[in-house]
């Protein structure tokens, strides 16, 4: 495969998925698919050999670094892992002076940057306009591209590459751990639009998205075929649904309180995924997650660790579809 053969790529920052065509995200989801073959039969596929990038995460991370570093090794090249509290980023050097920087030293940066609305993306942008490399997104306030492309590349090989008309339940959760970023919803009701899928979001009157997302939402809906509806009830959701995604995220005007948005949460435990409510969707439906899933919260191990869970090739693909991004662009 000739990975230049879409070279408008090459230098592209990867910050949201709504800046890509649909062309382009059909090329990268193809150039996983590549990248995947070959892993499977243990071929050599460095194709950025001596390339370096570096992962600057204001968060934890288990997929993301390890899919972004496993990667980045198996393509010929180097991830530098980066903590912004060890960082001098944490005594407030600017993104201006960290993006000519580093940039100087290696060929891409990525950051993690997603519990603080309105900050996140900012900061990637800021970044991505003083540097000279590719900026990547491994998850801010807005979008988590990555697990986009990921989920949409398992979609595909579940239902294949025409999803027109198969509908998507992205619903709120409960979770007790901490308040999560909403990030992967929004990414969600945005992308899949996209590819005309039918796109029902569910959520407590207080877990509402950005306001800017649902738009966003509706007008790709429109633009290529597809439906966006917002429920309120998880059953509502489910009902008839090809895919459920039941996840929690946090409430955006707390999450400089996290705990008042934990509090509120607690109104809801019966947001839970169970059997009962698979019963709801298609008899072959299958249960997405991006992971980690809070156990007995979000969702029964009954459904996680069941026929209709997809979420291990789903967190599989996060490595093939990261190589991809990385392939095209650096």
């Amino acid at each position: 495969m000739n990975l230049s053969e879409m070279s408008s790529l090459k230098g592209r920052d990867f910050i949201t998925t709504q800046e890509w065509s649909r062309e382009e995200i059909n090329h990268a989801i193809e150039t996983a698919v590549h990248l995947k073959k070959l892993k499977k039969e243990n071929k050599p596929h460095r194709y950025l050999p001596d390339k370096t990038l570096f992962l600057f995460f204001f968060d934890k991370s288990t997929r993301t670094r390890n899919s972004m570093e496993a990667g980045m090794t198996q393509l010929g090249g180097h991830a530098h892992f980066i903590s912004a509290e060890t960082s001098q980023v944490a005594h407030g050097e600017s993104p201006k002076d960290m993006g000519i920087i580093l940039a100087s030293y290696g060929h891409g940066i990525a950051i993690r940057h997603d519990l603080v609305p309105g900050e996140g993306n900012a900061y990637m942008r800021e970044v991505a306009q003083h540097a000279e490399v590719p900026v990547m997104n491994m998850q801010c306030d807005i979008d988590h591209p990555f697990q986009m492309f990921a989920d949409l590349m398992t979609l595909r090989e579940e239902f294949g590459d025409d999803l027109r008309g198969r509908k998507i339940a992205v619903s709120w959760a409960y979770a007790p751990s901490y308040a999560k970023p909403v990030s992967v919803p929004q990414g969600l009701i945005s992308l899949m639009t996209r590819f005309g899928m039918e796109v029902t979001l569910a959520h407590p009157p207080e877990f509402k998205l950005m306001p800017e997302m649902i738009k966003q939402a509706e007008v790709n809906a429109k633009a290529h075929g597809g439906r966006f509806d917002i429920v309120d009830s998880m059953d509502a959701a489910f009902e008839n649904a090809d895919v459920v995604y039941p996840k929690s995220w946090g409430i955006l005007d707390l999450f400089g309180k996290p705990e008042e948005a934990l509090a509120i949460a607690k109104n809801y435990k019966s947001w839970i995924c169970d059997a009962k409510k698979m019963s709801l969707a298609k008899k072959e439906a299958i249960y997405m997650h991006c992971l980690p899933a809070d156990r007995g919260s979000e969702v029964t191990d009954e459904v996680i660790d069941g026929p209709q869970s997809r979420v291990y090739p789903e967190a599989e693909n996060r490595l093939h579809t990261a190589k991809a991004i990385m392939a095209l662009t650096m």
